[in-house]
């Protein structure tokens, strides 16, 4: 437990959950909600009921773990 842990997330992947994260939000905000507030309330929380069924939003995330989701957001707010 002493050593730090690695994790690659490769390109194709970025670009995929880049996609989701995208399509997500877009389906948070026709319903009406704050799709950062719901977003930041599902990394933080793990709980999928933060986002929302319609257009299967719920489900596409959930296909990602949220250390890949949070590497991705990371990366992109650091370029």
């Amino acid at each position: 437990m002493d050593n730090t842990m690695k994790f690659n997330v490769g390109t194709d992947q970025d670009k995929e959950i880049k996609l989701i994260l995208k399509d997500v939000y877009d389906s948070l905000e026709e319903k009406g909600y704050n799709p950062i507030n719901q977003m930041v309330g599902y990394l933080l929380s793990g709980d999928p009921t933060y986002i929302t069924s319609h257009n299967n939003a719920r489900s596409m995330i959930r296909k990602i773990e949220r250390d890949e989701l949070l590497e991705t957001l990371l990366k992109s707010y650091m370029e």
